[in-house]
């Protein structure tokens, strides 16, 4: 899948068959509608395509509203390049662009640059200024250029009871188990490790610290997570702690893996953990040595649970 940034230098050598929207976290949803869009391009001979949006739209739009991402924009590419998509182009949202027209929007992306035959979009899209244009308006705006309007059922998507809205909230009560059922796929935290206080690995259990790649990446609920861990091209078992450390009073929320059966130097290398569960709240213990004990049940518990799953 061809990646591009600046969406203007997009040059398609053919017609393109195009969806548009931030697709945060593509989800079982979105998932209906890049199928149907490759299925569609292919059968076309055009290429598949997404127009999407970076920073998100709501950043600009609202600016006093906190937004949050599932998925950062490599995170994003990564699960639409696994569905077949071809293309996808990132439009840089600002002001000016909120202000387009629905004529203008049409006109100049569209039509001129996307070169499109076909825009396949969900059931409620909307665009242009205020988003005031509808998939009616979009029709029409077809007729006048030759390319051709499918819209997504509204049951085709409302019967799977997915929203992006759904996703984050569990993921702030610390369920990813919902999550990930919505999602069809496991949450990702993707970073790299940077240096922590190393208290860790005076009990036996060293622990890699994670720098976050985006700044608006949700962070789920603290507490102890049952993960799999993608690092130098492995994936291992482990176990990850998102919190304060309150047994040793720490003050500063960090997120700390402990990977099972390794015990390489990963400082400064990317690190993708896919959370499978969350086994329990972070605690404050007695002791060090209580702490200690609690994190062998924990262990153990993770790899009678899970250590028989294919990687």
């Amino acid at each position: 899948m061809s990646i591009l940034q600046h969406s203007a230098s997009f040059s398609p050598k053919t017609k393109t068959t195009v969806t548009v929207g931030t697709f945060d976290g593509v989800h079982l949803g979105h998932q209906k509608i890049i199928a149907q869009l490759v299925a569609s391009a292919k059968k076309n001979g055009s290429a598949s395509t997404l127009l999407t949006f970076d920073p998100h739209p709501r950043k600009i739009v609202q600016p006093n509203a906190s937004v949050t991402l599932i998925q950062t924009l490599e995170e994003r590419a990564e699960t639409l390049a696994n569905l077949g998509l071809q293309h996808m182009l990132v439009h840089t949202f600002t002001k000016a662009f909120s202000q387009l027209s629905a004529a203008d929007y049409v006109k100049e992306f569209l039509v001129d640059m996307l070169n499109i035959d076909q825009i396949i979009i969900g059931h409620n899209h909307r665009f242009g200024k205020n988003r005031t244009a509808s998939v009616e308006d979009l029709q029409h705006f077809g007729n006048i250029y030759g390319f051709k309007v499918t819209q997504i059922r509204a049951e085709e998507i409302d019967n799977i009871s997915i929203s992006s809205t759904k996703i984050r909230t569990a993921l702030a009560m610390g369920d990813v188990a919902t999550a990930h059922a919505f999602l069809g796929h496991p949450f990702t935290l993707s970073g790299s490790v940077i240096e922590g206080q190393q208290r860790g690995r005076t009990i036996g259990f060293p622990t890699a610290n994670i720098a976050v790649n985006h700044p608006d990446k949700i962070i789920p609920k603290n507490g102890v997570y049952a993960v799999r861990v993608n690092l130098e091209n492995t994936e291992r078992l482990g176990m990850m702690n998102i919190g304060t450390n309150p047994t040793v009073n720490g003050e500063r929320r960090s997120i700390e893996v402990h990977i099972f059966d390794w015990s390489d130097d990963i400082y400064n290398q990317p690190i993708q953990v896919s959370l499978i569960e969350r086994i329990r709240d972070e605690l404050k213990f007695d002791s060090i040595e209580a702490l200690r004990k609690q994190l062998e049940k924990d262990k153990e518990a993770i790899l009678t649970a899970y250590n028989t799953l294919p990687l």
